[in-house]
């Protein structure tokens, strides 16, 4: 009979236990970092195409008013940015060249 309520006690301390276990969370791998590459995606994919598409709509309502000079000059300087950008994605990826060169 002692063994029954020995065996009864511990199985009730063991549940207990358990349960009490039960309810701490686990704990979450901590975050490696941003990621970059999602955000220009991002930003490639959606923000830019609607940046040059408010531009192309500024320049057509410039364009039918006649100032034309205008137009060309606001088209230049929107051309010099994206050459501007393109340069430094271009950077970024030589950069990222070259550190590998270096640390491999």
């Amino acid at each position: 009979m002692n063994t029954t309520e020995l065996v009864t006690a511990a199985w009730s301390t063991v549940t207990h236990a358990v349960d009490a276990l039960a309810l701490i969370p686990a704990a979450e791998p901590e975050p490696k970092g941003i990621d970059t590459e999602g955000v220009v995606t991002f930003f490639a994919s959606n923000i830019a195409p609607i940046l040059l598409a408010v531009l192309g709509v500024i320049f057509i309502g410039r364009a039918s008013k006649g100032e034309i000079s205008k137009v060309l000059t606001s088209s230049a300087i929107a051309i010099v940015g994206l050459a501007f950008i393109a340069g430094a994605a271009t950077l970024f990826f030589v950069g990222d060249y070259i550190i590998n060169l270096i640390f491999e």
